[in-house]
């Protein structure tokens, strides 16, 4: 990529992603320091929307804005958003650019909504977990230990990616770290809850994948015909609640 159309203020890189969207880069690796200041520009770009933009996409050091170039300009002088204080031709990246630099510029006195937390039922091993007793075997601990574990942490959602409503999750112990399956499963059951690498997540519909299936929900974590359909979002803390079998169906009622 050119440098031409790219910038660097202060640390934060900003990038072009194709001619609609913009990449603005925060850095410092995945930690909650650095999700702090990407939900606070977040928090910053709904609060003040520039015309034209179409959505904000939160990961684990960026944050994309997508926008509509042609709203850039004033539909009546096609001078380029005046009020913002930009009166020069630029290219509609560089109009972006200006516009959400000067947000970065206030990401430590931003406060944004508190975490709203999620509790997630999970039924731990059997049939809803069949990979439970090899996370135990792996990390040395009982499957009973691996449950207590997993269920006693809170865990911040970085990110939803690689499918719809997937939460990318932080705040695992690292014991109980395990690697992926060396042959993925074709298709997981909507709600599993698994382990792979460093990091736990619940897979929230019928998906290959190759993480260590330790646990299932009742809860649908995506749900197309609402309109959030995702249950969960960046900035969300997740609390597991252990279950037992004979209360899936109960909690799959409620959870309709």
């Amino acid at each position: 990529m050119s440098g031409l159309y790219e910038a660097e203020e202060n640390g934060v890189r900003f990038l072009p992603l194709g001619d609609r969207a913009i990449v603005i880069d925060l850095g410092g690796g995945i930690h909650p320091d650095t999700h702090a200041k990407i939900k606070s520009l977040c928090f910053q770009l709904e609060l003040n929307p520039f015309p034209g933009i179409v959505e904000i996409v939160p990961a684990f050091t960026t944050v994309s804005v997508f926008y509509e170039p042609m709203k850039l300009r004033d539909p009546n002088t096609g001078v380029q958003l005046p009020h913002y204080g930009i009166t020069a031709a630029r290219s509609p990246f560089e109009v972006v650019k200006e516009i959400v630099s000067r947000m970065v510029s206030f990401l430590d006195s931003t406060t944004p909504e508190s975490p709203k937390v999620v509790e997630i039922p999970v039924c731990y091993g059997g049939e809803f977990g069949p990979d439970l007793q090899d996370v135990a075997t792996h990390t040395g601990l009982s499957s009973e230990q691996v449950i207590k574990i997993h269920s006693s942490q809170d865990y911040l959602v970085y990110m939803i990616g690689f499918a719809p409503g997937f939460p990318y999750l932080g705040g695992m112990s690292e014991r109980l770290a395990v690697p992926r399956r060396s042959t993925p499963r074709q298709s997981i059951h909507p709600g599993s809850v698994g382990i792979g690498g460093k990091q736990t997540g619940v897979y929230p519909i019928s998906t290959p994948g190759g993480w260590q299936l330790i646990g299932e929900t009742p809860l649908k974590l995506f749900r197309p015909d609402q309109p959030e359909p995702s249950l969960l979002k960046a900035g969300d803390i997740v609390r597991f609640l252990p279950i037992q079998p004979d209360q899936f169906e109960d909690w799959k009622e409620d959870c309709v």
